[in-house]
């Protein structure tokens, strides 16, 4: 049984002053800014920057039933068959389910794949897998591999940036820098962007002493620095002094704090995505790579899954067709309006929206007591229906990136139990990514902690080619 999801922390407020004296950045685990600032001058850009593209995931935690959202199964055993039925999209031979209206109507503007599968049959195995390619887990709470994330905030290392690059809404559980360091992990905001009291600390402070007094402590810490450096490490000292710089902007620039002032937004934009933790979670993800993020992730868990707080819907959690019942409103909407809102403000070519979990659930309907009763379970002890973990067949859908958009690519078995067209696997995957953000994986290497380069890849794969649009 999934315990309750750590991802509905209350938002925290604005920092204390002790916090802000100790210049703690909320989501790099207590790491303090010089620290921060020589670990990201340690781990300057070896590549070039290469601009005009993002990547925006929003993650289902938990793993979504791909039979009750991108691949129905009408025609399957009543023992498989959930009691929804297929609904016909603007996109000719697509279906999606019938909880998932508003896709119906945005299909033009998304590709779904329906035979992903991998050999991951956890929570951290999943998503490990998915966005580092290494098929083995040793730390389960954290990966022994850094992620796409972390990876690509070190290639695009750059200290004119006034926003962190690399963003978690809050961040996808279970990934993370590894060996890459702190440096690199996901900037983790947590909170409730619906909550018309949601802050982000340590953006774009606004307070004037707190300004001054961080200003004498960085002027302070470069004039250490600078009696403490080796001749040797001098030719380091402009690379320190552009990350201070940057230090300095996200901390009292106004373009952090504007990225994630949901006020600026119309009322007519915040109810199109929902007025609720998952749609403005979604529209914030938006505004971040309108503001030049390129890699922001979203986590949709919490209270609008249901009792356990996320998509985990085995019996002794959910009974699986009342909770996705309970969910998909709130779900179908804010991506559907991410779909077209990226498309109509022209984001489409430059940002490539992901929406997966991670794995599917078991085509075959299993039944147990419920562990409790809530949103989306009956009372302890009532036997109700569930779908395990499967990774053996899941569903991703696809939008903007200049991807081919309007298809279905693969297809599982009449059961829904495999693919039958098209596997593609978690090399494919990752490739697609990387080929998004301009990088070569098959040929791209990081150094491990002992200096040996380490492939993107570390099972073979390449692009989706279904997704490269023609020309």
């Amino acid at each position: 049984m999934e315990g309750r999801s750590p991802l509905s922390t209350p938002c925290s407020g604005p920092p204390s002053r002790r916090a802000f004296l100790r210049l703690g950045l909320a989501g790099l685990g207590g790491l303090t800014w010089p620290e921060l600032l020589r670990r990201r001058a340690e781990a300057a850009p070896t590549r070039p920057r290469q601009d005009g593209s993002a990547l925006l995931v929003v993650w289902l935690h938990g793993g979504a039933s791909h039979l009750e959202t991108y691949d129905p199964k009408p025609l399957a055993p009543s023992e498989y068959r959930g009691p929804y039925r297929p609904i016909a999209t603007r996109v000719p031979g697509m279906q999606v389910s019938e909880l998932l209206p508003r896709h119906a109507r945005v299909a033009h503007r998304f590709t779904l794949l329906r035979s992903l599968a991998h050999t991951g049959p956890c929570h951290d195995s999943g998503p490990q897998q998915l966005f580092t390619s290494f098929p083995i887990t040793v730390n389960r709470s954290k990966p022994d591999h850094p992620d796409l994330f972390a990876i690509m905030d070190q290639l695009r290392a750059d200290p004119s940036r006034a926003l962190p690059n690399n963003i978690g809404v809050p961040p996808i559980p279970y990934l993370g820098a590894a060996y890459l360091g702190p440096a690199h992990e996901a900037f983790a905001v947590h909170g409730d962007p619906n909550d018309p009291h949601f802050e982000v600390p340590n953006i774009g402070l606004k307070d004037r002493e707190h300004v001054a007094r961080l200003d004498g402590r960085m002027r302070l810490r470069q004039s250490l620095d600078q009696l403490s450096r080796q001749a040797d490490q001098l030719g380091k000292r402009g690379a320190f002094d552009a990350f201070q710089g940057q230090a300095w902007n996200v901390l009292t620039g106004p373009k952090g704090r504007q990225a994630f002032d949901l006020g600026r937004e119309p009322d007519r934009v915040r109810e199109r995505y929902g007025r609720n933790t998952w749609g403005q979670r979604c529209l914030l993800a938006r505004r971040l790579v309108e503001a030049g993020v390129e890699l922001v992730a979203t986590t949709l868990a919490g209270p609008l899954c249901g009792r356990v707080q996320n998509w985990d819907d085995h019996a002794v959690n959910h009974h699986v067709f009342d909770a996705m019942k309970y969910r998909a409103p709130f779900f179908d909407q804010a991506v559907a309006a991410l779909v077209e809102d990226l498309h109509e403000r022209g984001l489409d070519k430059k940002v490539l929206l992901v929406v997966g979990g991670d794995f599917g659930r078991t085509p075959r309907i299993s039944y147990a007591a419920s562990t409790g009763g809530g949103v989306g379970s009956g009372a302890t002890g009532v036997v109700q229906p569930g779908r395990d973990h499967w990774p053996h067949a899941m569903s991703f859908l696809f939008s903007g990136g200049g991807i081919a958009e309007g298809q279905v690519i693969g297809s599982t078995d009449k059961r829904g139990e495999r693919p039958a067209d098209r596997r593609v696997g978690v090399g494919d995957f990752l490739a697609t990514l990387y080929r998004h953000l301009g990088i070569d994986a098959e040929h791209t290497t990081i150094r491990d902690p002992a200096g040996r380069p380490v492939p993107l890849l570390q099972q073979s794969g390449m692009p989706i080619r279904e997704l490269i649009a023609a020309g």
